[in-house]
């Protein structure tokens, strides 16, 4: 199935479930997805029995909200429309990598899968975006992205920066400001009440808690 066939919401509330899986191993709830769209959890659910009408979600008996075939094929091809725009934007168009979402998140529901291709062409088919996160390939596989909370690093690890969620773009500034990127290499030290202490190119820098939520490490090669 083609997202284009698809409305700018059923498209969105595909990517939305898509993205919760990707980034927690948690059951996808109505109301979890309510906080994640800024809806209330009856339109949400009405919305939900509607993609389910469609063949897009099913819902077990554990109420849990989970994709069908041809829903993940849609979600895939919004999350890789998203993040291809995004590269794009910050290498070619000189955003910062907290400005790029909002952008993308309108431009993909406008623009062709024939247009995703050939920027992805031209940007030599990148396989993360400028947060780190893996780009769906054309034809739905997308790359492995093995990582960890920074937060649950014991003290001491020597870890690369995987990636970064872009869900604050404020948070998003502060972290870059900090020096914390994809492929910044950081050493881990106290675990503290509010924050994470860690070293970055021989600075000391202080992750509050929520930030340490959304930076994803690997171990040092």
């Amino acid at each position: 199935m083609r997202a284009e066939e698809l409305s700018r919401s059923v498209q969105d509330y595909l990517k939305t479930i898509w993205l919760a899986q990707e980034w927690s191993p948690e059951a996808v709830t109505t109301t979890g997805l309510a906080q994640r769209l800024g809806l209330s959890p009856s339109t949400v659910s009405e919305a939900v029995k509607k993609l389910a009408a469609q063949g897009l979600v099913h819902r077990p008996d554990s109420g849990a909200i989970d994709l069908t075939d041809q829903g993940r094929e849609v979600a895939v091809q919004m999350v890789r429309r998203h993040r291809v725009l995004e590269a794009f934007l910050t290498a070619r168009l000189g955003y910062a990598w907290d400005e790029v979402h909002d952008e993308a998140e309108v431009l993909e529901h406008a623009v062709s899968e024939k247009f995703i291709a050939r920027v992805d062409a031209l940007l030599g088919h990148p396989e993360r975006d400028p947060h780190g996160d893996p780009i769906p390939r054309r034809d739905g596989t997308v790359p492995p992205a093995p990582a960890v909370l920074l937060a649950d690093v014991p003290p001491g690890t020597t870890a690369v920066v995987a990636r970064v969620s872009d869900a604050d773009p404020d948070q998003l500034r502060r972290l870059g400001e900090a020096g914390i990127r994809p492929g910044t290499e950081l050493v881990l030290g106290e675990h503290l009440s509010r924050a994470v202490s860690v070293t970055v190119g021989g600075a000391v820098v202080e992750v509050g808690v929520l930030a340490a939520e959304a930076v994803w490490v690997r171990p040092r090669p």
